[in-house]
């Protein structure tokens, strides 16, 4: 399914007003289209809800919890500035609590939408399932991506982060990769496991060595 029929299943499951979540949708694609981004952007959007796609079956049991997971997809990077990192879930999420409250969204499907792109700031989920593991998963599917993809998606975050000198973009960007390898698994879900981490561990690890090379 594309995303604007993922968007209105999801629309449909919490029954908000149809009219107001339209123009929120409308207003997220402006955001995901904004000319600064590189990897974050519409094509990111796709990639996050295909993965979420793959994971419904064995990790989302009911539609509530998959239409706050397909919200919290197309919420979790609406806010992004390259210059104040830190506050961009916390933003993505305040601006996913006042659209969806003011589109008459369930409470308990805006909570879980808001606590999702919170959690995707540190990546730091214990789940094996459910919304938050599957989130989890299709967000950072990027890491177990074909070669060609993850290179690309690594050029992309460099060219969001021009303005950064080499040795300190390598330092940071270390800083954010490195933790990925160091856990048990990359990823919370089986089936994403089984699917993604041998890729995800290759990716990290040449990238890794790359970066390493500019520091």
């Amino acid at each position: 399914m594309k995303r604007d029929e993922l968007w209105e299943e999801a629309a449909r499951v919490v029954r908000g007003d149809v009219r107001g979540l339209l123009s929120v949708r409308e207003d997220l694609e402006r955001r995901w289209s904004q000319p600064h981004r590189g990897y974050h952007d519409l094509r990111h959007l796709d990639e996050v809800l295909r993965a979420l796609a793959e994971l419904r079956p064995s990790a989302i049991e009911n539609d509530r919890d998959w239409a706050g997971a397909v919200l919290a997809a197309w919420f979790h990077d609406a806010v992004y500035d390259v210059e104040t990192p830190a506050d961009n879930e916390r933003l993505s999420s305040q601006l996913a609590r006042t659209a969806l409250s003011g589109s008459g969204v369930d409470r308990r499907v805006v909570d879980l939408t808001c606590s999702l792109v919170e959690a995707s700031q540190t990546h730091e989920v214990s789940e094996t399932t459910g919304p938050q593991a599957a989130f989890h998963d299709a967000d950072l599917w990027i890491l177990g991506a074909p070669t060609e993809r993850f290179d690309g998606y690594c050029d992309d975050v460099r060219r969001e982060y021009a303005s950064v000198p080499d040795d300190a973009f390598a330092t940071g960007r270390s800083a954010i990769l490195r933790p990925f390898l160091e856990r048990g698994s990359v990823y919370r879900t089986d089936h994403a496991r089984r699917r993604w981490e041998a890729s995800a561990r290759d990716n990290l690890g040449r990238e890794l060595d790359r970066l390493a090379r500019r520091s």
